[in-house]
């Protein structure tokens, strides 16, 4: 089910039904994101028209090849050099086009990372402190996102006012919930229609004071993103390529194909991963005892992103910090297998999916001398699965619609 999500996004299946009109001038490709190269790469396998150009940012180890659009790779989630660098590139990219020329953009989950151009007084160095912050404190994606619009020379909207009046196409794969354009990769050809004033409450939310610097920016609000209206972004139009529940779509005609009743519970799914974990819990304990609302063999099925809060001293990751929390709360029940993976292929910053579990996962793990409640209260997810053996390695899998959980019910 996993591999069939997974297999429903990629670029090469999504990105050439929505490939535009090759223009009258020039086409620049750009872009941000895990699967930036790998839809660059399906651009030009299936591009018709004339000569192509550009450059496209993605993750490190998201490389591949490529013949006229230039790859670079950057860090995620905290920003770094090469990521300021091919930003500010990209940006430079698009200024001083006509309206004869098209800018096609393509962006991905991550992007917003990746694509680190500071706004004016900003450093990179403050750029990822604010990041750290924000991941730490367990903020969710649009939250984030908002804040790094207001403190970008290239979010939300900017990159698509640079490059008036040329037209302006972006294929976005989306990683968020809700699916708006605005929020995935903090939006850089989309119109945004919050404010610095937006950005300072969700700071104020999480009690972040610091870097003074970027406290300053936003309180001084010195030139807000591209509204809803503005006539720079007139030229621009975005598609929606691929998105969570195609995937989860995609997964449950597995089940099916294999007498497994598939329930999708969501593709939108937010909250701290261990309290969605005991939500999920609760369903499958009624499934198990009262063939509700669907009977086994079943599987429930959700996408979405959940956050952490880090309060201890691991390493995090939100969808083994859910499988880990499902464990503790169902404890062992009989029949019940479930797996957790980010379909990108990396949870949090670590190079995994994410992990299985069965019945047996809290007892083999105990018996190596590690225990579940401990290491969940350690936030140590990806140490309790690596000792019981059931980490999910896949390696990037160049697409990113979310995560993907699944939890099957066995007859």
């Amino acid at each position: 089910m996993f591999d069939a999500a997974v297999a429903s996004a990629l670029p090469d299946r999504c990105v050439p039904p929505f490939l535009p009109k090759p223009p009258k001038g020039r086409t620049i490709v750009v872009g941000a994101g895990k699967a930036s190269a790998a839809m660059a790469k399906a651009v030009e396998d299936h591009w018709t028209g004339g000569p192509l150009e550009g450059l496209v940012v993605t993750r490190y180890g998201h490389r591949v090849p490529t013949r006229s659009i230039e790859i670079v790779e950057a860090a995620h989630p905290v920003p770094d050099l090469a990521g300021r660098e091919a930003a500010e590139r990209i940006l430079n990219m698009v200024k001083g086009l006509t309206a004869d020329d098209l800018v096609l953009c393509l962006i991905s989950g991550g992007g917003s990372a990746l694509l680190a151009l500071p706004g004016e007084g900003l450093t990179l160095h403050d750029k990822q402190a604010i990041n750290r912050r924000l991941l730490e404190c367990g903020a969710n994606i649009t939250e984030m996102n908002c804040v790094r619009k207001h403190l970008s020379a290239i979010k939300g909207g900017r990159l698509a006012a640079a490059a008036a009046p040329a037209k302006v196409v972006t294929l976005t794969i989306s990683d968020v919930p809700g699916d708006d354009p605005a929020v995935i990769a903090s939006g850089p050809t989309v119109p945004d229609a919050t404010t610095y004033a937006d950005a300072l409450a969700v700071l104020d939310k999480y009690g972040i004071t610091e870097p003074a610097a970027v406290m300053a920016h936003l309180r001084a609000a010195p030139d807000e993103t591209p509204k809803p209206g503005d006539p720079r972004l007139s030229h621009c139009e975005t598609h929606m390529i691929a998105a969570p529940q195609m995937a989860l779509e995609a997964a449950a005609a597995v089940a099916r194909a294999n007498g497994v009743t598939p329930l999708i519970l969501g593709d939108a799914i937010e909250g701290e991963s261990r309290e969605v974990a005991m939500v999920h819990a609760g369903i499958a304990r009624q499934v198990l005892r009262h063939g509700q609302p669907v009977k086994a063999p079943c599987v429930l099925l959700s996408g979405g992103e959940t956050t952490v809060t880090i309060r201890g001293k691991g390493r995090g990751g939100r969808n083994v910090e859910f499988l880990l929390a499902l464990a503790v709360a169902l404890d062992g029940v009989p029949r019940v297998h479930a797996m957790a993976g980010d379909t990108d292929g990396i949870d949090g910053a670590e190079e995994t999916a994410g992990a299985l579990l069965d019945p047996t996962t809290i007892a083999r793990a105990a018996a190596n001398g590690v225990h579940a409640k401990a290491c969940l209260a350690n936030n140590d997810g990806h140490g309790f699965f690596e000792v019981a053996g059931d980490t999910v390695v896949t390696g990037p899998t160049l697409t990113n619609v979310n995560d993907f959980r699944a939890i099957l019910i066995e007859g």
